[in-house]
């Protein structure tokens, strides 16, 4: 690891003037540390400590370069700037000098202070060596207890870094573990979702769970954090035959919802199998609708994959059992080979869910509930739908093709339906 890798965070790649800052300021936090580490990212996060007047500096550079601007702590004067491509924190330094405001930080590796005017590196806690050696280490106890958070965050940045956590800072964090329910959950949740996707994220969700982090938000999942493990393996198994599957887990749940079907999946093993306690785990969690829903699927059509035997499901089962699930299906194809159910089961689902042309995982209509009311004269109302399920059923089997044949089926449908003997 070398100095000279804090290059990229020399002033030429800010979004803007170096002259807007006074010469006085420090970089710290994430961006120094991954600087150092060499990792590169698309998006470029800076955090600068200040002296004094960090709300008015960034209020004056998101009004000279028109970028947005919001007072993240209006009493611990925090700022943010928002750029194209980059985000920008301002904070004033906390106490009276830099070495307190060091003190005061979460992770040694967190707590290194740059001047990019003078290249002046400030590490006062040997972090460079925890930065060599892979380790997340506490600056002190009493800075992991006033904000509770930060136990959760030592697991999150330790997949993120592939690092390890110390032993003394392990012994902390389960210390202070019950203070994590006085964290506001959608903080909570927030580092959960980083956990939940990244591809060690479940490793590192068990050691939370175990160290008394994870195990009050998730209380059943004790069974299932084996399982959690093997997400993963099972994606990469999945992937080698049907490789448009893998593209879909990384899919929002919605186009407004950024958690992956694949994050649904690890959600579907932590939470409770039932799904009325599952879904009051994800509510304390402050899930979204989407993200609750999206879950429940996954559980519901679990239960069912687990009552029947899958190769002997008929094409009407498999029909209904498709409009269960629908788009939350890959998240289920991982859950259920990584909860036992062969890959030879699951394979004849797939086959159809990754065929957009399959009338029985993705059915499409012959004609429409207008057309059949026009054709029969039927009034309005649930019947309706239900013809155009059997219809689609139907036409899924093979036992119709046309709009004629479909219209003499709902004919033959309502006559039974009047009289069944008439069928």
């Amino acid at each position: 690891m070398l100095i000279n890798s804090l290059s990229a965070l020399s002033p030429e790649n800010w979004p803007f003037e170096a002259k807007m800052l006074p010469q006085n300021v420090y970089l710290v936090g994430g961006s120094v540390r991954d600087a150092l580490l060499k990792r590169k990212t698309t998006y470029l996060d800076l955090d600068f400590i200040i002296l004094d007047q960090a709300v008015s500096i960034a209020r004056n550079i998101a009004k000279e370069y028109q970028a947005g601007f919001v007072v993240l702590d209006a009493e611990r004067k925090i700022a943010r700037v928002v750029f194209k491509g980059t985000t920008v924190d301002f904070a004033e330094i906390e106490g009276n000098s830099l070495k307190e405001d060091l003190w005061r930080r979460d992770f040694t590796i967190n707590a290194i202070a740059y001047n990019p005017f003078t290249n002046e590196l400030i590490d006062l806690f040997n972090a460079l060596k925890d930065l060599q050696d892979g380790i997340i280490r506490m600056v002190k106890s009493e800075n992991l207890k006033e904000d509770p958070l930060r136990l959760l965050r030592a697991y999150r940045q330790a997949a993120q870094l592939g690092f390890i956590i110390s032993p003394e800072t392990q012994t902390t964090i389960r210390e202070f573990a019950p203070l994590i329910t006085q964290v506001a959950t959608e903080r909570v949740q927030t580092e959960l979702g980083y956990l939940l996707s990244h591809p060690q994220g479940m490793i590192w969700i068990e050691k939370a769970w175990k160290n008394g982090l994870l195990s009050d938000y998730f209380p059943a999942a004790t069974e299932n954090l084996g399982i959690g493990k093997k997400v993963e393996i099972v994606v990469e198994k999945l992937q080698k035959n049907w490789s448009t599957l893998k593209v879909e887990l990384g899919s929002g749940v919605r186009n407004t919802v950024k958690t992956s079907l694949l994050a649904i999946a690890k959600l579907a093993i932590l939470v409770n199998s039932n799904p009325q306690k599952a879904e009051v785990e994800l509510m304390r969690l402050k899930y979204s609708n989407a993200e609750i829903r999206s879950t429940i699927a996954v559980l519901k059509s679990l239960e069912k994959l687990s009552e029947i035997e899958v190769l002997h499901m008929s094409v009407r089962e498999q029909y209904f059992f498709f409009q269960q699930i629908g788009k939350n299906f890959p998240a289920l194809a991982v859950v259920a080979v990584a909860k036992g159910i062969s890959m030879e089961e699951i394979n004849c689902l797939i086959e159809r869910y990754i065929n957009p042309d399959d009338l029985v995982a993705h059915p499409t209509t012959l004609l429409s509930g207008n057309d059949l009311i026009t054709a029969l004269k039927l009034p309005k109302g649930p019947i309706v739908g239900q013809l155009l399920t059997e219809i689609q059923i139907a036409r899924a089997e093979e036992n119709i093709l046309t709009q004629d044949e479909a219209i003499k089926l709902a004919q033959k449908l309502i006559a039974f339906r009047n009289d069944p003997s008439s069928f």
